[in-house]
């Protein structure tokens, strides 16, 4: 991903769009995508939303927002020196030792 990210920054430097791209507005910019996304979904049952992908056109308007949402969050790492895979594979770590798996030697035998 450092490669999309910094494509993504050089896209942002030429145009002149560093200026705009803050934390706070690049976060609001996430959150603005993520509920697009999510707009997609809002009014589906549970097995409409399970094949979505099945329909050409709405499958193209998830991996619009899909990356739309992953633009945004790459260049709000980007901004804050982020990086983005350390963290998830932090935060995975975390989660393992705070959800162990069941059966993971917590036996009561």
């Amino acid at each position: 991903m450092p490669g999309l990210q910094r494509r993504l920054a050089e896209f942002a430097e030429v145009r002149d769009w560093g200026r705009y791209h803050t934390p706070k507005n690049l976060a609001a910019a996430l959150s603005v995508e993520a509920g697009e996304l999510v707009e997609i979904f809002q009014w589906l049952t549970p097995e409409e939303s399970a094949g979505v992908m099945a329909d050409r056109r709405s499958a193209a308007r998830v991996e619009d927002e899909v990356a739309d949402v992953l633009a945004y969050l790459l260049q709000f790492c980007e901004v804050l020196g982020v990086d983005a895979l350390a963290a998830l594979e932090a935060k995975i770590a975390r989660n393992e030792e705070r959800f162990p798996a069941p059966g993971n030697g917590d036996s009561m035998e």
